[in-house]
């Protein structure tokens, strides 16, 4: 609930232009810390999660508002349906898989985050493949 109405919020909050390439990364840095804390040992308590889902809706909120249109926010929020499933996965002793697939999540996060601040090489000047 808290990330559905955070991200409802803020995607019709008009955000500055200027804070695109920010948001992004804060959006990134949001997934990769959301799906880090499957790693902890004891999991992760009600503050903490409240936290996580406060902040993925912030970002995503932003997103949408920055990059999308508001139909994107109708179309992502079914997403969050999956946690039911991954939780009672988490419950069958699948902890195994949910690590793996997050610490990919955080690889591919964190090369977004990366990305984005990169120098880009038109295609008439020399890169690393000539």
């Amino acid at each position: 609930m808290t990330f559905t109405v955070t991200a409802t919020s803020l995607a019709i909050v008009p955000v500055p232009r200027g804070w695109l390439d920010w948001v992004f990364l804060g959006c990134w840095l949001s997934v990769a810390a959301s799906a880090a804390s499957v790693h902890l040992p004891g999991g992760v308590g009600r503050r903490w999660a409240f936290a996580a889902s406060l902040s993925a809706g912030f970002w995503s909120g932003a997103v949408i508002a920055l990059a999308g249109s508001r139909l994107d926010l109708l179309k992502a929020l079914p997403c969050v349906l999956v946690f039911f499933p991954a939780a009672s996965g988490l419950g069958l002793r699948a902890r195994i898989m949910a690590k793996v697939v997050s610490s990919w999540l955080i690889a591919v996060a964190m090369l977004a985050a990366a990305l984005q601040f990169l120098p880009v090489t038109p295609g008439y000047m020399p890169d690393h493949l000539d």
